[in-house]
């Protein structure tokens, strides 16, 4: 089957997904392979839009911040996320792949400003929307902006490509013996206090009833198995 079961999604990638191995920074051979993955599934006819963390650069919450003001910290992280977006937009239109990038944040030379009909106008031309700086306001994370841009174009289900194959009631990478949903419930996730997204985000995606899947964007194919309907991840739903 090479019909994917969804007509636009909402790609969450974190800022550390594209650091790979390396940590601090954009890893370009990492870039380049998610990018190629993504133009795969463009190809299918999918309509892509994607937002972008910043923590391989900067992160309002983290301990390198902790003496800043919470909003300057917070402005500084979704700067980073703009960084990311130009490096991801250069991958893909290197992978021939038509983008745009819209910043919550106006910054005219380098970026769109977020219009939500021109982002919707934009998939509708087939080409991949990458939204960067957040929701424009701090005390929000990426996730809750994910949460709120799919939501603004009508995404039917947002991807959350992580580096471990699902949810897990543990940090799989800690304790062995971690039990892994296939399928859990947003009140669940909220209940449990689980590290999939943050609490905001979950909610908002509970009220409007917005699917959400987590894979390990790290296993090439596995974006392409998520948008065909394979059941491989974790899906969070009502």
């Amino acid at each position: 089957m090479s019909t994917p079961i969804f007509k636009r999604i909402l790609l969450k990638l974190s800022g550390e997904a594209l650091a790979a191995d390396q940590g601090f920074g954009v890893d370009t051979a990492h870039i380049h392979s998610i990018a190629g993955e993504i133009a795969d599934v463009h190809n299918l006819g999918l309509q892509i839009a994607i937002v972008v963390g910043g923590g391989n650069f900067f992160r309002g919450v983290a301990d390198q911040a902790k003496d800043m003001d919470r909003v300057s910290a917070d402005h500084m992280g979704m700067l980073a996320t703009v960084i990311n977006a130009l490096a991801l937009q250069d991958a893909l239109e290197k992978q021939r792949v038509f983008t745009r990038v819209q910043s919550a944040i106006e910054m005219n030379q380098v970026a769109e400003p977020f219009i939500r009909r021109r982002a919707i106008r934009h998939l509708e031309k087939r080409r991949v929307v990458i939204f960067a700086g957040g929701t424009g306001n701090p005390y929000f994370s990426t996730d809750t902006a994910a949460s709120l841009r799919a939501m603004e174009i009508k995404a039917d289900a947002i991807l959350k490509g992580t580096k471990v194959d699902g949810i897990y009631d543990a940090d799989p990478m800690k304790v062995k013996d971690a039990k892994k949903f296939s399928h859990i419930t947003y009140m669940d996730v909220l209940k449990q206090g689980l590290k999939v997204m943050d609490s905001t985000a979950i909610s908002l995606c509970k009220d409007n009833n917005l699917p959400i899947i987590v894979f390990n964007l790290n296993e090439h194919g596995n974006l392409r198995k998520v948008i065909l309907g394979e059941k491989i991840g974790s899906l969070v739903s009502a």
